[in-house]
């Protein structure tokens, strides 16, 4: 029943006093959200709380949504902005890295780590290394671009760049991922020889 409905149906919806609806909106675009937020943080604790605040975000300011854009794109740059957000905010958290509690969470962030490295075995596991190697703008932009398939129009008003400034962000971001990718794949022909 969700596909029968646009997501501007839905918006709708919503606005009209429907909140159940929103649950569809939610649901349909909650996978990329949380891939995008993953990019910026990291880590998967942190990349849930901030995909959770950009649904809460949006829900609250879904009567500012003009239909000018695709719901997605203004979805997006919230999502992109809260990143930020969150992750300015949290770089103002030290602590001291003598800190039992921290060397803990280090350490089993590594383990965990090289346990999803050994159990993913494909092209996929790769890419996304290769990806979480590159500077957030250029994650964001290949994964905008390839995983969120927005166009490059979609992606400038995003992040508030031109597109021909994203065309060559881009351009530069896929060379910059070639060479993580070489790198890794290098690596990973040493270790089968």
């Amino acid at each position: 029943m969700e596909q029968k409905f646009t997501d501007l149906m839905l918006i709708q919806n919503v606005l009209n006093g429907d909140s159940a609806q929103y649950a569809l909106l939610v649901k349909r675009h909650q996978r990329f959200v949380f891939t995008l937020a993953l990019r910026f943080a990291k880590n998967r604790e942190d990349a849930e709380e901030i995909a959770q605040d950009c649904f809460i975000k949006a829900y609250k300011a879904l009567g500012t949504f003009k239909q000018t854009a695709k719901f997605s794109t203004w979805l997006y740059t919230i999502t992109y902005t809260t990143a930020m957000t969150f992750l300015r905010r949290k770089r103002l958290e030290t602590s001291s890295i003598n800190d039992e509690e921290t060397f803990l969470q280090l350490e089993n962030h590594t383990s965990s780590f090289n346990a999803n490295g050994y159990e993913r075995q494909d092209s996929h596991k790769y890419l996304n290394q290769a990806i979480q190697m590159l500077m957030p703008d250029d994650a964001t932009i290949i994964t905008l671009f390839y995983q969120g398939e927005q166009s490059l129009e979609e992606i400038g008003e995003m992040l508030n760049v031109e597109p021909n400034t994203i065309k060559v962000k881009l351009h530069r971001a896929r060379h910059r991922l070639k060479e993580k990718l070489q790198y890794l794949l290098q690596d990973e022909v040493k270790e089968l020889l």
